[in-house]
Formats: structure tokens, C-alpha cells, sequence
């Protein structure tokens, strides 16, 4: 196949109209979610469900987003008719918008805030703090405030830990957070701590493991997510000596990696408790009735609605939207867009396990899928690798992957060790082996695709941003397997990362890698710059100018060393955008320019 075939999912499809749904927040019968708009430059708009009408409620300028971590989430929080959120457009200050529509301004000191609750008597807003003292992430502090609602100031309830989240009010006034230190991260070990009345810090004992999402229940209890019996799963924690009981135990994930804030995995209803269990088929939520839902495969920011749960859901045939459910019947509320398209379009992929030396990872096959012409030969593959690298593969109708699909080519979409999904032992298996076993095991779903004859081996690219463009890198450096690479603000020098980075990512490499700068021959070993001799294949590298979590100056120096080797290497630094593109204009350009790279690959042979 020389050229793609013709497809009516178009790049003005993908962006006509398109709105990615966030995070879900309920006040009493409302239903409030925050809609981000790629044709408005990547605005999050506040959006309201009041009987039945649809309405936004922050003005048009307002752009609901908060920076903390740099990921952000958990920007706004709804209450008794009030709306409180960062403002993006405006520093990222607080506001809140009273049931009568007015706006008043709550701080003005220039720090963020994120993934914020009232507490019990109203009158303070009970967030994460991020305060940057200077440029470098040393300067970088994080702590637990209350924001005095009347706008006259803010108390710290809690600092001396690298960071925080999750603080949540408890009935009796006690506040509950989660918090961590240098070099973990909320998915390796955490422990939780409470605030009391009185204002005493107690760190509740734990032991080796990820405890996040706290919360309590409507008659007083705390209730925890770990992962110490190896899934995550939902547990009982007695707030005066931290011991834990089981509440819902599965071999399935009741929580997700915090890259962001805002999360909600399980919430306490009239009827009892609901949760999300995710597993690598897709997300089901459980009842307490015993009803299991599974017309979703993707379920995030569950929230008590009446006597049920409203959620934000989609699956592998239909984009996000926001649901009620009452335990037996579930309530589209918000409409996402008629795609005019037909199911056919868009088959369920399989999953598949496959081995990569003694152990075996995992990958989304999406088989190409054009009813309307049928490829001729085996199709060529595109590869994706998804970032983190503590993630997971989308299990959700993802247009982008349908671009392709429609075109002709295969996709697959690997979970590689260290991804979410299947189990601590397994997320943990990349630790000290990042940029070697992700590599083998993204090299080893393409072979396996192509000696299973559903794949051209000769006609193979990958594709990944973030730390799957340092796996994409590495992949073409170490290997023979693929025709080109396509590089998202990729990482191409991990010593230049581990020194540049933001402070919430600025330790992680002890636990993937090794310890900075003991292991600094390590660092150098497995940089994708250290063998730039090894790569012969073409490469498009794509890059944001406002990018501070993997800087431009990667992108730079991995396009330096090709085009000083004489590699073809086309580069495209798109002015405003950071870490993930957020704009219509760019990510038209993006898939175009893809689009002429994988296929001018395939044309020329």
C-alpha cells in the first residue's frame, strides 16, 4: 500500500466541535463538569446540568485550570451554589462565583492551587499550595492551606512533606491528606496524615505502599485506597492508629496513577459504596446492590448524585459524556458529538498478552477498519507508547487512533512493564530499568504482531510523547525493527532531565533509573543521545515552546545530533503549547505532518 486509504475521519472531524470532558463535581441535584476546548485554544469551560437544561457558568474568558504539578487537575470544587476555581487566564488565582452569579476574587499572591474542598462550616477553602520561590525546583513548596473564604487570608494546616493531596474535611472537623516524599511518587509509597480540630498533625502508620484517594463516609468512617495486598483496592483506615480493614477486595485497580489531581475512583452514596474497578478489558462500576456496569470502558470522576452516582464515561464507540446512574439504570446527560459514522468504523480492539523474553506485557490491538475498502496486504503498524511511563493504554474510542485504523494501518498500543493496569509487581517492574525493558517489550509487540502474519514486518513505525519518546528513541537506536520514529516531546538525555525538570518529576528517575547523579554512567548508558550513531531510520520530532516538564532543549538536541549524522529528521516547535497539545492549530498541524511522515515512509519503501 503506497498511499492512505480514504477515510472520512478526517483531521476537522477530530476537531469540529470536539470537547474532552474532565472532571465531574455534583451540588445537591446539579451536575457541573469541565468541558477543555481545543478550538478556544485549550480552554476548560465550567458546565452546569440544572434540570435538565445545559448551561456554562464561568464567563467566556475563564479558563478553569490550575498548574500545580505542572499536570494541574482538581482546578474548581462546587458547593451550596458556589463555584470555586483557578483561573488560568488570570495566574492561576482563586475565585468564586455565589449562587447569584457575582465573582469575587479569594487570593492575589501569585501562588497555585489545586483539588480543594470546603470545610464542614464553609468558611475556608481546604487545597493543595504550590508556591515557587525561583526557577529551579529546589524553590519549589508544597503544603495544605485553608483559603478564608471572605477572601481575608490563608493558614497553613500542614507543610514539611515534598507534596501533598487529597485533603479532605471530615464531618467532625479532622482533615485527612496524603503525602510523600523525594524520590517516590504517589504510586510508590505514600502515607496519610490528619489535621485535628485543634490543629495537631498526626501521621497515620503505615507500611511500603500507595495509599491515596481518602475520604469519609457519610456516617463518619475513613475510608483509604491501597495497593498494599498488590491491587489497588479499597480499605477501612481507623483514624487513631492507622490500622486498616478490608472494604472491596478484588484483583482489579480501584485507583489510578495521580498524574493529576481531582481523581475519584469510589464515593459513598445513601445506598452504600460505589467504585470503579479498572481492569485491561476496561473500567465496570460496582454497586452496592450487587449491579456491575459494564457499558463503559473508560469511568473516572465518580461523585454522589441523589441516591446514586454521576461519573464521566465513554467507550471504545463513543466519546466522553457525562452519566447518572441509580444502581439500575444509566442516564446519558450530556450529548458528545454525532460522528455520522457507523460502528463498523470502529471495532473493539483486542487485547493481547504476548512474551518478552521470561516475562510478557500486554498491548490494544486495533486491526485496520475501513468498511468501505478492505487493505489489499498485510498493513503496515503503527506502535504507540503511552507516557508516564506509569500509564496505560486509553480504553476509550480515540479518534486519533481511528485516523489511522480508517487509513489502513494497524495499531498497537502497548501497556509495557511499569505500566497501570495489571497489579503492583507489574508497575513496578520498570523501576531501575527504564529505557531498556519498555524498549523490549514495544520491540516485542511488533514482532509479535508481524510473526503472527496481521502486520508487514518491513513497513513498522513508533510513535510516543513523553517518556514514550525517550522508549521511541531508544527503540530506533537499539533495534532493526521499525521503518521511522515519531517523537513528542520526547526525551533524548535523561542527565538533562534529572537536572532540568520540574519538582514534582525531579526525583523520579532515582526509582526508574538509578540514583542522580550517583548513577550518572547510567544516565549517560541509556540516553538516546549516547547512541544517536545507531539510529538510521527517519524521525519527526514535535515539540511545545512553553514545555516544562520535558524542555525544548531535548527536543533541540536530539535534531542537532540527527541532522549532524545526515539522518532526515523534520522538527516542528510550535510556539505556546507545553507539555501536551492543547491547540486546534497544532494539533491539525501534528496529525498532518504525521500523517505525510508515516506514508511517505510507506511510499518510498
Amino acid at each position: 500500500m503506497s498511499s492512505a486509504l480514504p477515510s472520512p475521519i478526517t483531521v476537522d472531524l477530530l476537531l469540529s466541535g470536539a470537547v474532552g470532558i474532565a472532571e465531574t463535581i455534583t451540588d445537591g441535584n446539579d451536575v457541573l463538569w469541565a468541558e477543555n476546548r481545543p478550538n478556544e485554544g485549550g480552554r476548560a469551560a465550567i458546565m452546569r446540568w440544572r434540570d435538565g437544561q445545559i448551561d456554562e457558568v464561568t464567563g467566556p474568558e475563564v479558563n478553569a485550570r490550575t498548574r500545580v504539578h505542572e499536570y494541574g487537575g482538581g482546578a474548581w470544587w462546587a458547593e451550596a451554589g458556589m463555584v470555586i476555581y483557578c483561573d488560568d487566564a488570570r495566574g492561576g488565582e482563586l475565585f468564586v462565583l455565589d449562587p447569584d452569579g457575582s465573582e469575587r476574587q479569594l487570593t492575589t499572591v501569585g501562588d497555585r492551587y489545586a483539588d480543594g474542598r470546603l470545610s464542614v462550616d464553609r468558611s475556608e477553602f481546604i487545597c493543595v499550595r504550590e508556591q515557587h520561590h525561583g526557577p529551579s525546583a529546589d524553590e519549589v513548596e508544597n503544603d495544605v492551606v485553608a483559603v478564608a473564604m471572605d477572601g481575608s487570608g490563608i493558614r497553613v494546616l500542614t507543610n514539611g512533606h515534598d507534596f501533598y493531596s487529597s485533603p479532605r474535611p471530615g464531618p467532625d472537623g479532622r482533615v485527612v491528606f496524603v503525602a510523600w516524599d523525594h524520590p517516590n511518587m504517589s504510586w510508590d509509597v505514600t502515607s496519610l496524615g490528619l489535621v485535628e480540630p485543634d490543629g495537631t498533625v498526626r501521621s497515620l502508620p503505615g507500611g511500603d505502599e500507595s495509599v491515596v484517594l481518602p475520604g469519609w463516609t457519610m456516617d463518619g468512617r475513613l475510608v483509604a485506597v491501597t495497593d498494599a495486598s498488590e491491587w489497588w483496592n479499597l480499605v477501612q483506615v481507623d483514624p487513631t492508629d492507622g490500622s486498616r480493614s478490608p472494604l472491596l477486595t478484588d484483583s482489579v485497580e480501584m485507583a489510578t496513577p495521580g498524574w493529576v489531581f481531582g481523581l475519584s475512583t469510589w464515593i459513598d452514596t445513601p445506598a452504600g459504596v460505589v467504585v470503579v474497578a479498572s481492569t485491561p478489558g476496561g473500567d465496570e462500576i460496582r454497586f452496592p446492590n450487587g449491579h456491575v456496569e459494564r457499558r463503559h470502558s473508560a469511568v473516572g470522576s465518580l461523585r454522589a448524585h441523589g441516591d446514586g452516582v454521576a461519573y464521566v464515561a465513554s467507550s471504545f464507540h463513543e466519546e466522553s459524556a457525562v452519566w447518572v446512574h441509580d444502581g439500575t439504570t444509566a442516564t446519558r446527560i450530556s450529548q458528545p458529538r454525532d460522528l455520522g459514522l457507523s460502528n463498523d468504523w470502529f471495532p473493539d480492539p483486542e487485547h493481547l498478552t504476548f512474551p518478552v523474553g521470561d516475562a510478557e506485557a500486554h498491548t490494544l490491538f486495533y486491526a485496520p477498519a475501513n468498511p468501505e475498502q478492505a487493505p489489499a496486504e498485510p498493513p503496515p503498524l503503527l506502535v504507540m507508547v503511552h507516557g508516564g511511563p506509569t500509564g496505560a493504554a486509553r480504553r476509550m474510542l480515540n479518534l486519533t487512533v481511528r485516523f489511522w485504523t480508517s487509513r489502513g494501518v494497524a495499531v498497537a498500543d502497548v501497556d509495557y512493564r511499569g505500566s497501570t493496569l495489571y497489579g503492583r509487581t507489574f508497575r513496578h517492574a520498570l523501576h531501575d530499568g527504564w529505557g531498556v525493558l519498555d524498549v523490549e517489550d514495544c520491540v516485542a509487540a511488533a514482532k509479535h504482531l508481524a510473526d503472527t502474519g496481521r502486520v508487514d514486518p518491513n513497513r513498522m513505525v513508533i510513535a510516543g510523547g513523553s517518556a514514550g519518546g525517550l522508549t521511541v528513541l531508544n527503540a530506533l537506536a537499539h533495534h532493526d525493527v521499525f521503518s521511522g520514529g515519531i517523537s513528542r516531546y520526547g526525551v533524548g538525555d535523561l542527565a538533562a532531565l534529572a537536572a532540568d525538570t520540574h519538582k514534582f518529576e525531579a526525583r523520579y528517575l532515582d526509582r526508574l533509573v538509578g540514583p542522580w547523579p550517583e548513577a550518572a554512567d547510567i544516565y549517560t548508558e541509556r540516553s538516546p543521545l549516547t547512541h544517536i550513531d545507531g539510529i538510521a531510520a527517519p524521525m519527526l520530532v514535535l515539540q511545545g515552546t512553553e514545555d516544562m516538564i520535558v524542555p525544548p532543549n531535548q527536543a533541540e538536541a536530539i535534531v542537532a545530533a540527527l541532522e549532524a549524522k545526515g539522518i532526515e529528521v523534520t522538527y516542528h516547535l510550535f510556539d505556546g503549547e507545553g507539555h501536551g497539545f492543547r491547540m486546534a492549530d497544532t494539533i491539525r498541524t501534528v496529525l498532518a505532518a504525521e500523517e505525510s511522515f508515516i506514508f511517505g515512509l510507506d511510499s518510498s519503501g
